[in-house]
């Protein structure tokens, strides 16, 4: 284990910010290597934290924080400010249930100025901060409290940074500084013309050339090229003449090397003594300082745990996860039709269109992290007969739901969401959460959703969407399912049908998606039939009258809010059928839940096969059997 002695002096950025300028470059190695053997552990966001250590060092230096606010956009390269605010010793418990999270979280810090998961929020937040300093009179004196946003150039791909931009550059007598992050990716590698422009700033010709001449010029006085280096290296890039920032009202500086500490803490320093709108273009690497995160920061991105001496290692055979089934389906059908096309706001690995973009680069669009734009797109590409799949992250769609309403379910286009992360997603927490999906997609005209209760019947959904004739959505969670085989062949499922699983009696337990398992579990130990309703919308009212006539209850499960859920869905279409039954939902709490094991979080939360059959007998316990052997399908209404 490397020595981490320095570091192990630094309980808060005020121990920081005794050190002399000399020390902080072994700092930074030490925190460097601290953070490689903490997530070799753990597991969590490792080559963003790499790009970040001098940055974080930098800004706890030369601010005071926390009364300085200071805010992270999107959050996974904060472990180097959490480790320098307090929380060292914690890393261990990073992302697990009761640890600390893994993005900036206002309750857990009072250093953690604003919760942050989500992109491209980080320059909104700390404007509204120094407007509120503005209007209560904290920026005047000596003491004055200054406002920080950093923000990656993958972030920057999405309109609300620049809304705010377009905001803060005629607000006046604030003092704000965005910190542009420049390191030519986001998650996936970063896309777009703004990606193009920040490279074009740095590789292009003029600024080459300038620099050329400058260092002729003076290089037959000595004096005057040593100054010419000092200032290169603390400024470099203010030869370049406007940019887009500058138009926008602030005053543009850089861009200069973000692991260079010399550079970046005199800069920060005579950044923090103006007024108004500052911008700061800096460039790092994720994965600095580790050379396998630099070769591969994607594999590094966000790696489970591994040894750092010999890095990530193909483990065992891997079970089929549904992100895979979705990457086998979306080829196979575009080998099919070749009208489909697939969209992604800058998740292609995490969503699974690799092998997609490999196999059909032209059939395929990462627009960056931009979900309004990616919905819109997909809908003008419906409207010239093209079958547009959206793979999105369902804590991502909320980004585009007006769009989703205006652009594609009005105009009934035929667009398919693939909805990934459905449900608890364990170790992201609460941010990452896809517990709302149900409700946002159900009240929408127009659309269908369907949530398939193993991974061949995702696969027979995804079918089924696509050749549906309107705007559809198939959710389904991280991870694999209950290991179910995958057929190659594709068939459609009637819309709107659900199927009988297991035959019970008096009791009918109606589950939506991958809880079909532990409901079956239940129904067992119960005595009870149980559906599987594959639809959360349209709710198949036929079945629901067919099972009331022989049942007196139902209980409907989902790993999804109650609030507005399936569930609910259930009781409205029964009281519209005029159909009267008690009726238990169970499913996510009114409440964020944490991070933690999704396997456990859920025990946790009576959605496993116990939790599942303790709430039915707490409710209706005078209808509940003792139980009658293993689950096996009665009928099937496909």
């Amino acid at each position: 284990m490397a020595s981490h002695a320095l570091l192990e002096t630094i309980d808060d950025p005020r121990d920081l910010r005794q050190l002399g300028r000399d020390r902080l470059r072994p700092l930074a190695d030490e925190l460097r290597r601290f953070i490689i053997d903490s997530v070799a552990r753990t597991g969590g966001h490792l080559s963003s934290n790499l790009g970040t250590v001098e940055l974080a060092i930098a800004l706890h230096y030369v601010f005071d924080t926390p009364r300085d606010r200071l805010v992270w956009d999107v959050g996974h390269q904060s472990y180097p400010h959490k480790i320098l605010t307090g929380r060292r010793e914690r890393m261990g418990s990073l992302r697990q249930q009761g640890g600390i999270s893994g993005f900036p979280k206002r309750d857990e810090s009072p250093y953690d100025h604003f919760g942050t998961a989500h992109s491209s929020t980080s320059i909104s937040a700390a404007l509204g901060m120094a407007v509120a300093a503005r209007n209560t009179g904290e920026n005047t004196g000596p003491g004055r409290r200054r406002h920080v946003a950093v923000i990656g150039d993958g972030a920057m791909s999405a309109g609300m940074a620049f809304e705010a931009l377009n905001n803060a550059g005629v607000t006046p007598d604030i003092d704000l500084l965005v910190i542009l992050n420049d390191n030519d990716m986001s998650i996936s590698p970063a896309v777009g013309a703004l990606n193009h422009y920040f490279a074009r700033l740095l590789s292009g010709k003029f600024y080459a050339q300038v620099k050329d001449v400058g260092r002729a010029v003076l290089s037959a006085v000595p004096p005057m090229m040593e100054l010419a280096r000092k200032l290169e290296e603390h400024a470099k890039g203010l030869v370049v003449p406007g940019t887009m920032f500058e138009e926008f009202g602030f005053h543009y500086v850089g861009p200069i090397d973000g692991h260079d500490l010399d550079a970046l803490v005199p800069t920060l320093q005579n950044l923090r003594e103006l007024r108004g709108p500052q911008f700061l273009h800096i460039v790092t690497r994720k994965g600095h300082g580790y050379k396998l995160a630099e070769v591969d920061p994607v594999l590094y991105h966000g790696p489970g745990k591994f040894d750092p001496d010999k890095g990530i290692e193909p483990s065992g055979r891997p079970r089929t996860t549904f992100t895979q089934v979705f990457s086998d389906w979306v080829c196979d059908m575009a080998a099919l039709d070749e009208r489909l096309v697939a969209i992604t706001p800058a998740m292609r690995e995490g969503s699974g269109l690799v092998e997609f973009e490999r196999r059909y680069p032209k059939r395929y669009f990462d627009v960056g992290i931009a979900e309004q734009h990616a919905v819109t797109f997909a809908a003008g590409l419906a409207c010239e007969g093209m079958k547009p799949v959206v793979a999105i992250y369902s804590t991502f769609l909320q980004r585009g739901y007006d769009q989703l309403i205006h652009d594609v379910a009005l105009q009934n286009l035929p667009v398919l969401f693939a909805i990934d992360r459905a449900g608890i997603v364990g170790a992201d927490g609460a941010t990452h959460a896809g517990a709302y999906d149900h409700a946002y997609l159900r009240c929408i005209p127009n659309m269908i959703v369907l949530a398939p209760s193993d991974e061949d019947e995702c696969r027979q959904m995804l079918f089924t969407a696509f050749r549906h004739d309107g705007p559809s959505a198939v959710r389904y969670p991280r991870g694999a399912g209950i290991g179910a085989a995958v057929r190659k062949d594709m068939a459609e499922i009637p819309v709107g049908r659900g199927e009988v699983r297991r035959q019970g009696r008096r009791l009918a337990i109606l589950a939506f998606g991958t809880v079909l398992a532990d409901c079956i579990g239940a129904g067992d130990a119960l005595d009870a039939t149980v559906v599987n309703m594959r639809f959360v919308k349209p709710i198949d009212i036929q079945l629901l009258d067919e099972l009331a006539r022989s049942h007196e209850a139902f209980v409907t499960v989902e790993e999804h809010v109650v609030s507005g859920g399936a569930g609910a869905a259930v009781s409205e279409a029964l009281a519209a059928a005029g159909i009267v039954r008690p009726i238990l939902h169970l499913g996510l709490p009114d409440r964020f839940v944490d991070h933690g094991d999704q396997r456990k979080l859920l025990a946790e939360l009576g959605l496993d096969a116990a939790g599942i059959e303790a709430s039915v007998r707490a409710r209706f316990g005078e209808l509940c059997g003792s139980g009658v052997g293993s689950p096996r399908l009665v009928s099937s209404r496909s």
